[in-house]
């Protein structure tokens, strides 16, 4: 388990755009003739205006959300979480948590660190849940918003506990939504694919993870996960290029974890199989194997065997286990799709009804 790891991108290629802050030169303009329009002079009296009623704002919302978000000790390692409920619920990532099953929690408002437990750990959303032993007086709990609340370009804060210094806060946008993001896993196969992610420009630093993406509402609108990894950097992060699992999907795993002690109901298409990468003869990727199929399970209900090697899901090409997770990512239980595999060598083609993972 590692709390602080910096993770890949779809694929696993990431693009470094150079950006160039323009200079807003001002007109040539008389300055007299400027003043009688209401130039300079008005910007400038106008200017400290804005900054101050934003700085209010963030400050107003750094003072409501903050207490809510925790850092937790996970074994060795350091991450952070947000207060679901009063009960004493917290919601943070499957990575944070690993394998522990006990935690020691420090809160805006305990001097001393508190005991946790794990409730449930569900690792293909990257999503736990643990429970403070004893409840203390004064918790509070964040308010988790929806999709709705999340807009491209609106100003987010990023809250957790980044190398260990708690209560850090860093600013910045929401950059773009609807990102499918894989991680490697803890032996550096193939992790959890997780689609919907909101991408965003504020600092996402080891231990962020487990923490809180808050709008200038006071909404947590996600929980920033992992950092983008630049290749041209030997694996260094990606500066400015963040990723955080949507509000709903907390509110739905977290909900489900709470109310029934696992994940009953995930969302999360599925083929009810296991795999492998397989490769060509020049060493290059060439589909993603079946090592085991569920019997009854939607691949075994549709002919597929053992062996085979899925090449493509519906229009999307399939090289690796990785890109077989992301294709299902972007579809749901329930949902027809076309497989094209090969088996000794032979080309076929099956349809499959999705299940659930």
């Amino acid at each position: 388990m590692d709390a602080s790891r910096i993770r890949a991108v779809r694929r696993g290629a990431v693009a470094v755009v150079l950006v160039c802050a323009a200079v807003l030169l001002g007109g040539c303009s008389n300055p007299a003739t400027s003043a009688r329009r209401g130039g300079p002079s008005t910007a400038q009296a106008a200017l400290p205006l804005v900054t101050n009623d934003l700085q209010d704002q963030y400050q107003k919302v750094i003072k409501e959300v903050l207490p809510s978000v925790v850092q937790i000790q996970a074994g060795q390692s350091l991450g952070s979480g947000v207060i679901y409920d009063d009960k004493g619920h917290i919601v943070t990532n499957a990575h944070v948590v690993g394998s522990e099953k006990t935690f020691r929690v420090t809160t805006a408002r305990s001097e001393e660190p508190l005991a946790a437990s794990l409730v449930y750990s569900y690792p293909e959303q990257d999503l736990a849940v643990i429970k403070l032993d004893k409840v203390p007086q004064g918790l509070r709990p964040a308010v988790f918003g929806g999709s709705d609340q999340v807009e491209v370009g609106q100003i987010v804060l990023a809250m957790g506990s980044p190398l260990g210094l708690s209560s850090s806060v860093t600013q910045g946008i929401v950059s773009a939504t609807g990102r499918t993001v894989s991680e490697p896993a803890d032996d550096g196969g193939s992790g959890a694919t997780i689609p919907n992610m909101v991408q965003t420009s504020a600092a996402i630093n080891p231990g962020n993870s487990g923490g809180a993406l808050v709008n200038l509402d006071g909404q947590v609108i996600g929980i920033p996960t992992l950092g983008a990894a630049d290749p041209g950097m030997q694996g260094g992060a990606a500066p400015g290029i963040g990723f955080a699992i949507p509000a709903s999907m907390v509110r739905t795993v977290a909900g489900q974890i709470i109310g029934t002690g696992k994940v009953t109901d995930s969302g999360r298409a599925a083929l009810g199989v296991t795999v492998r990468t397989v490769v060509d003869d020049g060493y290059q990727p060439a589909g993603a194997a079946l090592v085991t199929v569920k019997a009854g399970g939607p691949a075994a209900s549709a002919g597929l065997k053992a062996g085979d090697v899925i090449t493509r899901l519906g229009d999307t090409a399939v090289g690796t286990t990785t890109e077989l997770a992301e294709a299902l990512a972007e579809k749901k239980p329930g949902e027809r799709v076309t497989v094209t595999y090969e088996r000794s060598g032979t080309r076929k083609t099956a349809q499959v009804t999705l299940g659930e993972q």
